[in-house]
């Protein structure tokens, strides 16, 4: 607790005075514990923050002695003392930084008057601050002299809890931390023009801090080691002071001596030297307190096993090398900012990287670290390929940062290896290789800039930029990774985005007759500047680079729809230019024959899409090249007619087909070439469809013991089903955006053969059972899931039909019967398609619903009567239960599908008592079982429908007594 001056003067009296004032301060701090008016320390403008939980509650001290020296303010005219509740300087750090200035300069007035008291409540502080609730005593402070007394003490005190402020969670956690540091910072700053050099309580301090910063218990030497070295940075600041008052006064020292006899005074030059000489005294204990707590604290911690005190260590010590260089900027420092670079935990290395930008990042400061460079930079230039993605970039950082105050610091051997990250995979560590490449071989290139003069600017720029552009060729030439020329470009746009986005520049080499560049540095060229404008128009999006940024900002959203209209604005004048230029036939020639050779070697979908394009592009008239392009295609595909031909004769026979397994693949593969050419180009001139017209007749059933069946005729029926649902698609489509102007729609409604002919072919080759699971045992799981997703595309693209309205929405209950039994595979299309259709006609998708479970439950009951084994179409009384159970789940909002649930209720009693007529052999329904299929939906009615349906039941059954439950 803080003293008042008044009451500790007063507790020195008598004996007699000294009890009577600890009977009124106690009473005094009940009585006025819950009012506003006695707590003045409470009553200050700054906003107290509220402490969330009991943990960080202060323990109040029961002492006598301590309830005597509680804070008493003497406000009014006259001083008039009033009994206050007691504020510890532990709730000072829940009060703010205004605060605590006001309460510590109290506690040095009160440490003033009696400096043993105030002294415990500073001892108080810091245990309650390591989470401890135990109390500080007198008694336990009376044996100070000892040299073990602080272990004694931590011996004593009670830890309960393992977890303690500072390793808090949540804002609580770092709040705390902010604040322990301004109360260490204010209480240097208040104290360094009085009490700090009384050597008594900095030295009681110390030997504090120093004994329970070496402490077993986690607590104490975390926190303590915290206060000792913000105590050191507190200090530092101090001499920082002290310095400035001595260089001011040896500047007015200088001054007066410099004036003559006359105007020169003695006793003014003697009081200047005195207080010179005193400020050293002061600067120089101040430096042998910070002496102490770096030999008894950080020598000690700096490899302490928790990873947080080395950390703190390291941040810290940078900060004094920063602040204080003349005493702590040399190698005998250093030298551990170095070893800590090898730490196991990212996050000490990170702190050890960032304090040494610091450093690098003063010019006055570099030459100190010449030796240190000398001896680590091998250690540096290894954590560029830290297993930390955040360490890695900061080392990129400080590289970066060296490269620029010192040219002889790294060789070309540490330059050659540092470029190449700019092909790394993580964008942000690219980046900034990318700034050391543009720097180190762009920036500097100013060819002739003088020679030229200031009045030819345009033509110094295209020089600079000719310059930089060779040297970038040359860079990327040399790095033999001719293949990641975007990620080249991605990892200098940010600092060398001037350079290239001037497309103008690009396309003048591009067009220029001279020979300036070899013809692979122009392809290189092209590359660069193709890559240029799909970063300007798309962004940073490259395949197997992570670190980019998922949203833009709206500036940069705003710069590259400027980039947008700029290369637009450019390439619609030059390209023309530049194609006419690449107009050569033998050119053109080699290019078919390179695409050719692709072709023949491989057959992937995306291949030969992108050749069938380049093929179309090249064979568009008004181009020189056509005749040779077309020629060219037309060769190729000649070829892949008659080698078909070929294999065709060989292999079907007979209304049969025979092969092997690799003229099969043979077939397969130049099916695909003639198919993805298809799309693209008119092949009619080869009657393709009379070639392949004998395999639609071939039998497919046939097995084999090593080979799935022939899937020829499977995948030409699931084609043709898929263009008949995308024409039905389109048309439906056409008649939303048909214009009345312009002519009359094209009408045309399915015929109910043609829907059920699409409803038999999805329900027979999507819904398939353990015939086909068994058939499938020896596929692999790469061909399984390819199939799973073809007969997913054939049923979503039947489901689009019911939803775009081209079929009933009747005919989706043969789908919906599939709900459970393959929820796996489609229950996300299926239960998607019931919500599209309720928000179409939520009455009609009830009702198909309840046409699903009336067809099962038909079903199920023929089954039944007729006595037959197990039907695989047929579901289970159980399942049918449970299929209702999960629509009903479907209805989640009951007053807005009110009336569809009176529906399904309305419509499965008229299914129940239909055509019954109650006799002696039939005295139930013979479908009365499925009202405990109904009664599933029975839940999701409101309390007034269901006296509708019950009125309902009533007029169905007559006279006849059924108890529903409902």
């Amino acid at each position: 607790m803080i003293p008042d001056p008044s009451a500790a003067a007063a507790s020195r009296l008598s004996e007699q005075k000294k009890n009577s004032c600890d009977g009124e301060n106690s009473t005094g701090a009940i009585s006025h514990s819950g009012d506003e008016s006695g707590n003045e320390n409470r009553r200050k403008s700054v906003r107290r923050r509220k402490r969330p939980h009991d943990g960080s509650e202060n323990v109040k001290r029961t002492n006598t002695k301590a309830s005597c020296s509680s804070v008493s303010r003497a406000r009014g005219s006259h001083r008039k003392q009033r009994h206050v509740e007691a504020v510890t300087l532990f709730e000072v750090v829940t009060m703010g930084r205004s605060a605590m200035q006001e309460v510590i300069d109290d506690w040095i007035e009160a440490y003033v008057m009696d400096r043993d008291s105030s002294l415990l409540d500073l001892i108080s502080f810091f245990i309650q601050c390591s989470g401890c609730k135990g109390v500080v005593t007198a008694e336990m402070c009376q044996t100070k002299e000892n040299s073990d007394v602080m272990s004694k003490m931590v011996e004593k005190l009670d830890e309960d809890s393992v977890e303690y402020p500072l390793i808090q969670s949540g804002p609580y956690g770092r709040w705390f931390h902010s604040e322990f540091c301004d109360f260490v910072s204010v209480l240097v700053a208040q104290c360094q023009h009085s009490v700090i050099f009384d050597s008594y309580l900095m030295n009681t301090l110390i030997s504090l801090l120093t004994e329970l910063s070496n402490s077993y218990i986690r607590a104490f030497r975390h926190t303590c080691t915290l206060a000792a070295l913000k105590l050191l940075s507190s200090l530092v600041g101090v001499a920082l002071s002290l310095s400035v008052g001595i260089e001011n006064n040896q500047k007015l020292y200088k001054v007066q001596k410099t004036k003559n006899m006359r105007q020169r005074s003695t006793p003014q030059l003697e009081r200047i030297q005195k207080t010179i000489t005193e400020l050293q005294e002061k600067r120089a204990e101040i430096e042998s307190m910070m002496d102490i707590i770096f030999k008894g604290v950080f020598l000690k911690r700096y490899r302490d096993v928790l990873p947080e005190i080395r950390s703190l260590c390291m941040e810290e010590l940078g900060l004094w090398m920063k602040l204080y260089n003349l005493v702590f900027l040399n190698d005998s420092y250093l030298k551990y900012m170095g070893w800590m670079m090898n730490d196991k935990i990212p996050d000490v290395r990170l702190k050890c990287v960032l304090a040494l930008q610091d450093l690098y990042g003063d010019a006055q400061l570099l030459p100190k670290l010449d030796l240190f460079m000398s001896r680590f930079k091998d250690r540096l230039i290894s954590m560029t390929l830290d297993k930390d993605n955040e360490v890695a970039v900061q080392t990129m950082k400080l590289l970066v940062l060296i490269s620029r105050w010192s040219d002889d610091a790294l060789s070309s051997d540490d330059y050659r290896q540092l470029l190449q990250f700019v092909y790394s995979s993580q964008r942000p560590l690219a980046v900034t290789a990318g700034e050391l490449l543009y720097s180190r071989l762009l920036n500097p290139l100013s060819p002739e800039s003088e020679a030229l003069g200031e009045s030819n600017a345009e033509e110094v720029h295209k020089q600079q930029t000719y310059a930089r552009l060779k040297a970038l060729l040359k860079f990327y030439q040399e790095s033999e990774l001719h293949q990641h020329v975007v990620y080249l470009v991605d990892s200098l746009w940010d600092c060398a985005g001037v350079l290239l986005k001037d497309w103008p520049t690009f396309t003048s080499i591009l067009l220029q007759n001279s020979s300036y560049t070899p013809g692979r540095e122009i392809s290189v060229l092209v590359e660069i500047m193709v890559a240029s404008v799909r970063q300007a128009s798309e962004g940073p999006a490259l395949v197997g680079r992570t670190g980019v940024k998922k949203v833009m900002s709206a500036r940069e959203k705003k710069q590259q729809t400027d980039d947008c209209a700029k290369l637009t604005e450019h390439f619609l004048v030059v390209l023309p230019k530049l194609l006419s230029k690449a107009e050569n036939t033998q050119v053109v020639s080699s290019l078919l024959a390179e695409v050719g050779a692709v072709l023949e070697l491989h057959s992937g979908p995306d291949v030969l899409e992108a050749a069938a394009r380049s093929y179309l592009s090249l064979c568009a008239d008004g181009a020189s090249w056509c005749s040779v392009a077309q020629t060219a295609r037309d060769s190729m595909i000649q070829q892949w007619v008659d080698k078909l031909k070929v294999l065709l004769e060989d292999s079907v026979k007979e209304d049969s087909f025979s092969a092997d397994e690799e003229k099969t693949g043979e077939i397969l593969t130049t099916l695909r070439k003639l198919r993805a050419f298809h799309n693209c180009h008119d092949l009619s001139q080869w009657s393709l469809f009379e070639l392949l017209s004998p395999l639609l007749s071939i039998e497919s059933n046939r097995y084999d013991r090593k080979h799935r069946p022939m899937p020829l005729a499977k995948r030409l029926n699931g084609l043709a089903f898929l263009g008949i649902c995308d024409v039905l698609t389109a048309h439906s489509y056409q008649l939303q955006v048909w214009d009345p102007t312009s002519c009359g729609p094209l009408l045309y409604t399915p015929s109910p053969k043609l829907q059920r002919a699409l409803l038999t072919f999805v329900c027979t080759h999507t819904f398939v059972g353990s015939d086909f699971d068994g058939q499938s045992r020896g596929e692999t799981v790469e061909m399984k899931l390819e199939d799973l997703h073809k007969r997913r595309n054939l049923l979503a693209a039947y489901c689009k039909l019911i939803v775009h309205g081209v079929l009933e929405m009747s005919m989706a209950a043969e789908v919906f019967m599939y709900y459970m039994k393959y929820y796996n595979d489609f229950g996300d299309i299926i239960k998607e398609t019931m919500y599209r259709t309720r928000q179409i006609d939520k009455i009609e998708s009830a009702r198909t619903l309840v046409l699903c479970l009336q067809q099962l439950f038909t079903r199920l009951r023929r089954e039944q009567e007729s006595g037959g084994g197990a039907h695989p179409g047929v579901q289970t009384f159980t399942s049918i239960k449970e299929l209702a159970r999960r629509f009903a789940l479907t209805f989640g909002d009951l007053v807005k599908f009110r009336e569809c649930v009176v529906t399904i209720h309305r419509s499965g009693i008229e299914f129940v008592f239909q055509g019954f007529n109650q006799m002696p052999e039939t005295p139930t329904p013979l479908y009365l079982s499925y009202l405990t299929i109904l009664s599933e939906f029975s839940s999701k009615l409101l309390k007034p429908d269901k006296k509708t349906v019950i009125t309902n039941t009533k007029s169905q059954t007559e006279e006849v007594e059924i108890f529903m439950y409902l």
